[in-house]
């Protein structure tokens, strides 16, 4: 069974505003490793969608962020991690099921998901 991750964008991705430290490198790694993947913003579906898109990503869904908790319960997964880089994030994480992985940790995380050593 797969594991999901959902990510936050501002503050968490690198074409976020401010930019946050996961790039989308890292995100097409962890969808090659088998990973469902998404995101959960406050930045309208629309948006979140044209980002995806704009960058040759697919992506399994697209929420706003009170609405994670319908993730789980679209998706079965080993595992539910949202990475996220505000006080708000952890809490929507914790309301929806989800492990809250802050943005600073996630690289370790992502860290050889495909048996490889990041710089």
């Amino acid at each position: 069974m797969p594991k999901l991750i959902s990510f936050d964008i501002d503050g968490t991705l690198e074409v976020g505003d401010p930019p946050g430290v996961i790039t989308m490198d890292m995100v097409r790694e962890v969808q090659e490793a088998g990973y469902l993947i998404g995101s959960c913003s406050d930045r309208t579906i629309s948006t979140q969608q044209r980002l995806w898109e704009e960058h040759g990503i697919t992506v399994e869904f697209t929420v706003l962020k009170h609405n994670l908790g319908d993730v789980a319960a679209r998706f079965e997964a080993e595992e539910y991690l949202h990475i996220g880089d505000t006080d708000l994030d952890l809490q929507v994480s914790q309301a929806a099921g989800f492990r809250f992985i802050p943005v600073d940790d996630a690289p370790g995380l992502m860290w050889g998901i495909n048996g490889e050593h990041r710089q």
